[in-house]
């Protein structure tokens, strides 16, 4: 009987050391995003005071590249959380931010400008996950093929607007805006939204139940469909945001505009610490710190004189080991989808 005791003891403070080791793992793992984006920081200024470059301009550029990346990502862990993606974000922000251009010069009126940048992009992103419901798909499938859509879309609208190749408002309509000041401030309120109803609602519980386990969330009355179309309007949210701040920083579009967000947004999220296979351990200030280490990257190596082709070969493998990283541990656990 003591034997049988002493036994069960020393299982129970096995498993506790297991699961404290467990703990300190994650808690190492969670905060390796933030240290990174430290890391990334500090070699900017010390690379940029050692090559005499203008941090203060250098410090503005990174925000205005950053904030955009950040916002659109934003709206978007609500569709990774998912365990899905959309690969389209950089497109439709490109057509978000045309018509939003093209309402403007109709009405002189910077709210309906945001507001046309907005509720296409919610149109856009609602129209994916529509899709995939009435042809039975996966969201990413539909994505897929409303990249070349919208790609197209964007060169036929500046073709009709005859202006060229291009489609611009005044910059002075937008000078006010086009702060940094400001554009923190829209980000700051958009990762407020998001995070309230992510953490405090119905709403990020189910999304993140779904995430972790879609079989059992099934079993219990959530509808996937429902909460795909709920994500992805909130996606949209952001891409219009995010295409309106585009204008507000460059009023004179291309066919370019945009045209790396989508991907800047996958390789963002992951940079900041969210698993690729979404569920409970999604969380949204991986956006913001992964847009942000991602920019302070691409400065670094800019400011090494390091060419773009180089630049994306280290963002690519940065991106394969901070997957291979956070999944070391998953590997075999995660369940049927």
């Amino acid at each position: 009987m003591e034997e049988k005791v002493k036994k069960s003891e020393t299982v129970k403070t096995a498993n506790k050391v297991k699961k404290e080791k467990y703990a300190i793992k994650r808690f190492i793992m969670n905060l390796a995003p933030l240290f990174g984006l430290l890391v990334l920081v500090a070699a900017f200024f010390i690379i940029g005071t050692w090559k005499e470059i203008n941090i203060p301009y250098g410090m503005r550029s990174i925000m205005n590249q950053s904030v955009v990346v950040a916002v659109v990502a934003t709206g978007a862990v609500f569709i990774y959380t998912l365990g899905s993606f959309d690969i389209s974000l950089g497109a439709s922000a490109a057509v978000s931010a045309l018509l939003g251009a093209i309402v403007y010069n109709a009405t002189e009126n910077l709210l309906l400008m945001a507001a046309a940048c907005i509720g296409i992009a919610i149109i856009i992103s609602l129209f994916n996950s529509i899709l995939a419901s009435i042809f039975n798909l996966p969201v990413f499938v539909t994505t897929i093929a409303m990249l070349s859509i919208l790609n197209a879309l964007v060169l036929v609208l500046i073709k009709i607007n005859n202006t060229g190749a291009e489609i611009a408002i005044p910059a002075a309509a937008v000078k006010a805006l086009n702060t940094v000041p400001f554009k923190i401030a829209v980000l700051a309120a958009f990762m407020i939204f998001c995070i309230f109803l992510f953490n405090f609602t119905r709403i990020g519980r189910m999304q993140k139940f779904l995430g972790s386990n879609p079989i059992c969330a099934k079993l219990t009355g959530i509808s996937a469909k429902k909460m795909a179309v709920v994500a992805f309007a909130i996606a949209g949210a952001g891409v219009g945001l995010g295409a309106f701040l585009s204008v507000v920083y460059a009023p004179t579009l291309t066919r370019n505009v945009a045209s790396s967000v989508g991907m800047d947004v996958i390789i963002a999220i992951v940079f900041g610490g969210m698993p690729v296979s979404g569920g409970a351990r999604s969380k949204i200030y991986a956006a913001l710190v992964g847009a942000f280490s991602m920019t302070f990257l691409s400065q670094i190596m800019a400011m090494l004189n390091l060419n773009s082709g180089y630049g994306q070969m280290v963002k690519a493998a940065i991106f394969i080991l901070v997957v291979f990283l956070a999944t070391s541990d998953q590997r075999g656990k995660l369940l049927p989808r």
